[in-house]
């Protein structure tokens, strides 16, 4: 590096007026949930693609086992999110593990997107239009029944 060399923290500088111990800082504050995203990104992406293989489907049939993952994934996301938010305290790692690794690793809007384009371009226009809006609006339908029947379920519990 060329040039006079910073002031670092523990040279006597306010840590925060320091940019390089700000940068640290941040960090070295964000490694630990970016190691449980990838972590949970991993176990969710095998589970898909062990889902894959057990459940395969030939290049010109409707992407059935894409849909149950992405819906499912989707329901699991609804109640996870009823749960850490609203029944549970939970430790500050356990969101960005399991909803946006695992479940975000686990849904597959990718594989998705090649699904469509692989109807529409083997001759099934109507076929992949119709798993184009049906994937998104099913997602969102799973995530809101999931919800609602895990905060009646917490309500009934608490009674």
């Amino acid at each position: 590096m060329d040039g006079p060399v910073p002031e670092t923290a523990a040279e006597g500088v306010d840590p925060d007026l320091d940019p390089l111990a700000l940068r640290h800082s941040s960090f070295s504050g964000q490694l630990p949930v970016v190691a449980v995203v990838a972590v949970g990104g991993a176990v969710g992406a095998c589970a898909r693609y062990g889902l894959g293989l057990a459940w395969p489907v030939a290049p010109d049939a409707f992407p059935w086992s894409t849909l149950v993952i992405n819906t499912s994934g989707c329901a699991v996301i609804g109640v996870f999110m009823v749960l850490i938010t609203e029944a549970w305290t939970a430790h500050r790692l356990v969101r960005p593990f399991f909803g946006t690794g695992v479940l975000g690793g686990f849904t597959t809007f990718s594989t998705y997107a090649v699904d469509v384009q692989r109807l529409v371009d083997g001759g099934h226009t109507a076929t992949g239009l119709g798993y184009l809006v049906g994937t998104p609006v099913s997602a969102m339908l799973s995530v809101w029944a999931a919800a609602a029947a895990t905060r009646w379920a917490i309500g009934r519990r608490t009674r």
